[in-house]
């Protein structure tokens, strides 16, 4: 019986033929969209995790609805003292950040 998954790629080697190797131009600007991506989906889960609305979690932080609803969907770029406020002030949570080499 012929093995089915021999026609497989895996993740990585898609995104490498996508957007190139880790280290490029394109890769680079592909991980970042990612990220911000990831960070736009975790601020939405944790909002819902509390119980908020976009626009109570907008109060809560002085912010707007539409800001919060561009973090969420567009994953639009962030201020870190906004960031800061949103999940301190708007969730009652701690960021903690690291750095990776």
């Amino acid at each position: 019986m012929k093995n089915q998954n021999s026609n497989l790629t895996s993740f990585s080697d898609h995104l490498d033929e996508l957007y190139g190797l880790p280290g490029t131009t394109e890769r680079e600007k592909y991980e970042l969209g990612f990220e911000a991506f990831k960070l736009g989906v975790m601020l939405q889960e944790m909002r819902k995790e509390e119980g908020l609305t976009q626009e109570q979690l907008a109060e809560r932080c002085g912010t707007s609805k539409t800001y919060i609803s561009r973090i969420e969907n567009d994953a639009s770029d962030i201020r870190l003292s906004t960031l800061i406020r949103i999940i301190q002030q708007g969730l009652g949570k701690k960021l903690t950040l690291s750095i990776e080499p």
